[in-house]
C-alpha cells in the first residue's frame, strides 16, 4: 500500500515538474488568486460490464426455485433458474480534490473518493412443497462495498475563462474497502424419532450473518469528460461524465455477524412451541468457519471442508483458517458528476 501511495505521489511530481519546465511564461494567469484549488464533487455511477457474481459459499450466483415432491423418485423439481449477474460498479461517489493549474492549459489533481454501491442480490434458493408455496427452505444473499480510493489525474483545457470544457485522466489506487455479504437462510425439517414432541412438530433453523470480504492491493484507471462554468471570481460550477476500471480480487473474509435458532415449531400453523436446542452465535464458530484465506489453486494441502453436522461445517484443520478460490469483482463504472470548484 505504501509503495502505491509513493506511486501516485511521483506521478504528480513528475507531471507538476516536466509540464512546468515546458509552459509558456506568456500563458501564466494573470489573476491574483493562487494556483491552487479546491474541488468537491458528487455522483452517481452505473455498471457498464457487468459480469456473473461470485459464489456464495457452496451457493452459486442464482436465483433457483426448487419444488420437493414426497412422491417422486427424485422429490426435488427445479421450477425456474436464473443466473445473477450485475457490478459493484452501480453506486453514489463523493470526492475531495486538491489542485494546481500549471498553467492555462493544464493542471494536475489528486482526488480521495469514498463509494458505496447498491445492494446487489448475489444468490436466492428457495425450495416449497409441492402444490402449495409453504417454504421449506430458502438462502437469499444481498452484498455491497464500501470503498475509499485515491485518484492523481492530469486535466487538459483549451483554458477558456466563462465556459471551460476539459479533459481528465489518471490512476485509480484503492485505500481501503470491502464487500459486505448479508445472508439470510431458513430450513424447515423433520423432528428425529424419538423426540418427545407433539405429533406435527417440525424443527425450524434460522441463520442471519454478515460477512466482510478484504481484497488484494489493485491499481485502475480513469477518464472524464467534462464542463466548467465560472459563477464568480473564485468559485465554478462543473459536471463530467466519469469512466472508472477498478477490478478486484478477493484476499481474505471474516464472518463478523453470526446468529443460529432451532426451534420446534407447529408444522401446520407455524407457532413456535420452543427451542430444539441452543442458539449457536459468533463466538461458536471455528476459526475455519469464520476466517477464509482465498488462494487461486486448491490443492491437498488446502484447508477445505471434509464434512458437515447440521449446519457446523467440519474442516481439516479447524482450528486455522480454512481456503477458497479467488474471486474478482469490478468496482468501475459509467457516472456522472456534478461539483464546485474554488480558486484558493
Amino acid at each position: 500500500m505504501k509503495k502505491l501511495l509513493l506511486f501516485g505521489a511521483a506521478v504528480l511530481l513528475m507531471a507538476v515538474t516536466v509540464t512546468t519546465q515546458a509552459q509558456d511564461i506568456s500563458n501564466t494567469q494573470t489573476s491574483s488568486h493562487s494556483k491552487w484549488y479546491l474541488k468537491i464533487a458528487g455522483g452517481y455511477f452505473f455498471s457498464v460490464s457487468p459480469g456473473q457474481f461470485p459464489n456464495v459459499g457452496p451457493y452459486p450466483p442464482q436465483d433457483l426455485h426448487t419444488e420437493f415432491n414426497p412422491t417422486n423418485a427424485n422429490p426435488l423439481d427445479t421450477i425456474s433458474r436464473k443466473v445473477l449477474t450485475g457490478s459493484y460498479g452501480e453506486g453514489f461517489r463523493g470526492g475531495l480534490s486538491v489542485g494546481y493549474n500549471i498553467n492555462k492549459y493544464l493542471s494536475v489533481e489528486g482526488t480521495f473518493n469514498y463509494f458505496h454501491s447498491k445492494k446487489n442480490l448475489m444468490t436466492r434458493q428457495q425450495t416449497t412443497l409441492v402444490g402449495t408455496s409453504k417454504s421449506l427452505g430458502s438462502v437469499e444473499s444481498h452484498g455491497y462495498v464500501n470503498a475509499v480510493d485515491f485518484a492523481p489525474s492530469l486535466v487538459v483545457s483549451p483554458g477558456l475563462e466563462k465556459v471551460n470544457p476539459y479533459v481528465r485522466f489518471g490512476v485509480v489506487v484503492p485505500l481501503w474497502g470491502r464487500l459486505y455479504i448479508e445472508t439470510d437462510a431458513t430450513q424447515v425439517s423433520a423432528v428425529p424419532p424419538g423426540a418427545p414432541v407433539p405429533a406435527g412438530t417440525q424443527i425450524l433453523t434460522t441463520i442471519n450473518r454478515k460477512e466482510e470480504i478484504k481484497p488484494n492491493v489493485t491499481v485502475g484507471f480513469q477518464g472524464a469528460l467534462g464542463v466548467s462554468f465560472m459563477v464568480a471570481s473564485r468559485f465554478d460550477v462543473f459536471v463530467e461524465a466519469e469512466y472508472r476500471n477498478v477490478p478486484v480480487r478477493s484476499k481474505e473474509k471474516e464472518i463478523t455477524r453470526y446468529n443460529e435458532t432451532t426451534q420446534f415449531i407447529n408444522g401446520s400453523t407455524g407457532a413456535v412451541l420452543g427451542d430444539a436446542r441452543p442458539p449457536r452465535t459468533l463466538n461458536d464458530l471455528s476459526t475455519a468457519e469464520k476466517n477464509t484465506v482465498y488462494e487461486t489453486t486448491l490443492d491437498q494441502n488446502s484447508n477445505t471442508p471434509i464434512n458437515q453436522q447440521g449446519t457446523k461445517v467440519i474442516y481439516k484443520d479447524n482450528n486455522k483458517a480454512s481456503n477458497d478460490l479467488k474471486s474478482y469483482i469490478n468496482i468501475g463504472g459509467l457516472g456522472l458528476n456534478v461539483g464546485l470548484k474554488f480558486r484558493l
